[in-house]
């Protein structure tokens, strides 16, 4: 009864209950810009938060947590813009839903879906919390390196049936992030001596520019298309859609709290793996991949928010963050004077179980705020493209300026943004080079750390991946999805599907 009543206190105290429910709202809103991520907002709350009892400060950042990382999906579905990198694989399938004039379908079945991997989320948290964190526990810097290579693989889910141009595009990707100083030495890699360089290229500005600006310019080429009338009439999916995608939902929310829980990855990561796991694993959607599929908004928005649950998993229970905006939460714990790790549960129960159910309050309050502003917001969409395509290149320049306050932040926008728009004139895949980005220092850190534990020797990390339970199957896992894409997999598939 205890635990209960500290899962549940922000229902006894109509303020954390408002906190709660504000941060929620401002979430959902502030993710919905890009260049406004979920990480900035949470580490600006820190400042206002301070001098607030440690409940409420946990509550607002909580919520605002929760909203963000689904208020990405709107701009993702409406502009072709993912407003955080959770919602890049949303953008796959949602932009085209819109451009049919399904928006409010597609953003509907992303509110239910964002809930439903909460609720999982938070539950695996409440419930297998120290099991997951010791399993997490056990992932050696190898593993590490062996699931961002894994994400790489995704390439042939993120882009056309090319494989190859998608394999350009990620490792284009991870050229731009191993952009800047080397983490270990100090020296500069591929600054060219531009001092502007050092610090590396945000992936936020890569991103805004490679969707944002790119998807402007391919549509400034003609002004002339009428804008599609969506229909908002049915935004709520029936009880009947909803349990035809429980399995794939449910398969995926635990991908999301099962990489959530792994630190340094987060609901990035979890979406990118779970769209590839739908489109391996559902078999004849309505509308193929790429094109509007359902599935493909099902599997990313249920996992990155499972991926919520994930991540406090370890950093509650072992004090080690599970994603960027946990690892802000840790700090403001600490200003509050408390010390996430094994000792929480002993000398702060309540804490512990009041975040606990804060995240599943809290995904209560996004299925009510979720469905506000809808209509509102799809009339972005009905807006005239010679208003609208300007009004998203300012949008982009304004959200890559914010992230930094820098000038050359516009100009890598703008660059990534031309780049981005003759990618898409020959067909090469944006999203590979996301992916790239994002897990080129994961990749990286780990490699490094991997070979230096064993010696710095080469052969003797490579032998290391054949000596360990969870490398062998990481290992088993990338040899197969490799085979999986080349074309001569792909010739016996299609032989066999044609003796049929």
């Amino acid at each position: 009864m205890e635990v209960l009543s500290h899962m549940f206190a922000a229902l006894a105290d109509p303020m954390l209950l408002l906190y709660l429910a504000a941060g929620v709202f401002l979430g959902i809103y502030i993710g919905a810009i890009p260049g406004l991520s979920v990480t900035m907002a949470v580490s600006l709350l820190i400042s206002f938060t301070y001098a607030w009892d440690v409940l409420p400060a946990m509550a607002a950042m909580v919520g605002v947590q929760i909203g963000g990382v689904y208020g990405g999906s709107r701009s993702a579905i409406l502009l072709n813009i993912p407003g955080a990198p959770a919602a890049v694989a949303t953008a796959l399938d949602g932009y085209p839903l819109a451009q049919k004039g399904e928006a409010g379908k597609a953003i509907g079945v992303t509110v239910i879906q964002s809930v439903f991997g909460g609720i999982i989320g938070a539950l695996f948290l409440a419930i297998g919390a120290p099991l997951i964190a010791d399993f997490a526990l056990s992932f050696a810097p190898r593993d590490y390196f062996l699931l961002a290579v894994m994400g790489l693989m995704l390439v042939g889910s993120l882009g056309n049936e090319s494989a190859a141009r998608g394999v350009f595009a990620a490792a284009l990707g991870l050229f731009v992030g191993f952009v800047g100083l080397d983490m270990v030495t100090g020296q500069q890699r591929f600054t060219f001596g531009n001092v502007y360089l050092q610090g590396g290229v945000n992936y936020v500005v890569v991103m805004i520019g490679l969707f944002g600006m790119s998807e402007a310019l391919m549509q400034l080429r003609d002004l002339n298309i009428q804008p599609v009338k969506q229909d908002v009439g049915k935004i709520v999916p029936g009880w009947k859609n909803i349990i035809k995608y429980l399995p794939l939902s449910l398969r995926t929310s635990l991908i999301g709290v099962f990489v959530g829980a792994l630190p340094g990855t987060g609901g990035d990561i979890a979406a990118l793996i779970s769209y590839d796991h739908a489109k391996r694993t559902v078999k004849n959607p309505e509308v193929p991949f790429g094109q509007g599929a359902i599935e493909g908004l099902v599997a990313p928005e249920s996992s990155n928010n499972a991926a919520i649950g994930g991540a406090y998993i370890p950093m509650l229970t072992l004090g080690i963050p599970g994603d960027a905006v946990t690892a802000i939460v840790i700090g403001a714990m600490y200003i509050h004077g408390l010390k996430p790790g094994p000792m929480l549960m002993v000398e702060s129960a309540d804490v512990f179980w009041f975040i606990v159910g804060a995240v599943l309050i809290g995904n209560v309050f996004l299925l009510i705020f979720g469905f506000t502003g809808i209509k509102l917001f799809t009339k972005i969409v009905e807006v005239p493209k010679y208003i609208l395509m300007p009004t998203i290149i300012i949008l982009s320049v304004v959200g890559a300026y914010t992230i930094n306050n820098s000038i050359m932040d516009i100009y890598w926008m703008i660059g990534f943004g031309i780049l981005g728009y003759l990618m898409k004139l020959y067909k090469i895949p944006v999203a590979p080079v996301i992916l790239g980005v994002i897990l080129s220092s994961l990749i990286e850190q780990n490699f490094r750390r991997s070979v230096s534990m064993v010696g710095n020797s080469f052969p003797l990390f490579v032998k290391d991946l054949f000596t360990h339970p969870i490398s062998i199957v990481l290992t088993l896992a990338i040899l197969i999805m490799l085979f999986g894409q080349t074309s001569l997999w792909k010739k016996w598939k299609a032989k066999r599907q044609d003796n049929k």
